[in-house]
């Protein structure tokens, strides 16, 4: 079977191709988004269970050298949830790089509670990086509990944004 080029002229093989383009990066950026959102809900699920296993720790009155190595190990994941989320979202929407305006409409709505929590996950993290001795880590107890506060309204807001991000992305796949 001998298949014949259609006759189309150079400018509409060149549009076909821009149009293919442009449809392969709009998956590549849904897929990346996918991911991000993947990420950071994984990274959010190992924040929680270290703050739970430091919680515990600190309840216990576990040995000084033990908790310390916790907050130090649950600071740094703190921190890279933190910046995942402002980084790879936030930042890019409240630059105004996103076009949707359902996603635009949720950040702007819950966006005043995210700065809040980051700021105050930055004060957690910068309070106590340098921990080390009982009298470095005595308040640990009400700050654990005042950043669980944080980090449940700093969720709630986060899942609207994120299921918003999701719903978009399987709307457009399909």
């Amino acid at each position: 079977m001998v298949y014949k080029r259609a006759n189309m002229s150079d400018s509409q093989i060149h549009t076909i191709k821009e149009i293919a383009q442009r449809i392969s990066q709009e998956d590549d950026r849904r897929q990346r988004l996918s991911h991000t959102i993947n990420e950071l809900l994984s990274e959010r699920q190992e924040v929680l269970v270290g703050y739970c296993e430091l919680a515990a720790l600190e309840a216990s009155g576990a040995p000084l050298k033990e908790t310390l190595a916790e907050l130090k190990r649950f600071n740094q994941m703190l921190v890279d949830y933190t910046a995942l989320g402002h980084f790879e979202i936030y930042q890019r929407i409240m630059e105004g790089k996103e076009r949707r305006e359902s996603i635009r409409a949720i950040a702007d709505q819950i966006y005043p509670t995210i700065a809040r929590t980051t700021d105050y996950i930055v004060e957690f993290n910068d309070k106590y990086e340098g921990a080390d001795d009982h009298e470095s880590i005595t308040p640990l107890a009400d700050d654990l509990s005042l950043l669980g506060e944080a980090m449940a309204s700093r969720i709630e807001k986060e899942d609207k944004l994120l299921r918003e991000m999701s719903n978009q992305v399987l709307f457009r796949q399909n």
